[in-house]
């Protein structure tokens, strides 16, 4: 059966999984929900310090995206120099658990690849 289309925020799909895929995809996002998910309330430079293979002008895109499909909130303080600070809404809450699922897959995978065993050692992250 083929669906309708859909649109949302000039995005467009057809099935519920598409529209995930859409608001989430990309190597950077799910990355920076996992780590406002971590850290709870994260500026601008902590993230590029958590994620220091992101260029600042893909972050800058990528968080700008999260905040336009309501999954992350964007606090801007009239102090000077200015603070902004980023964390996640419920929505975006709701979707760490799909995203400990998928990371919980890479080890797998990581093990399939591997005859059953994870890269081990210093610089690589813990199973």
């Amino acid at each position: 059966m083929t669906c309708r289309m859909k649109d949302f925020n000039g995005k467009e799909y057809r099935c519920f999984f598409e529209l995930t895929l859409l608001v989430i995809g990309g190597k950077w996002k799910p990355i920076i929900l996992n780590c406002l998910f971590m850290e709870k309330t994260l500026r601008f430079g902590e993230i590029k310090k958590r994620i220091p293979d992101v260029t600042e002008r893909m972050l800058t895109k990528q968080l700008r995206e999260l905040e336009s499909d309501g999954l992350i909130h964007r606090e801007v303080y009239k102090v000077v120099p200015p603070k902004v600070e980023y964390t996640l809404n419920p929505i975006g809450e709701r979707l760490i658990p799909v995203l400990k699922s998928m990371r919980e897959w890479g080890v797998e995978y990581e093990e399939f690849l591997y005859d059953g065993e994870v890269l081990d050692g210093e610089g690589y992250e813990k199973k």
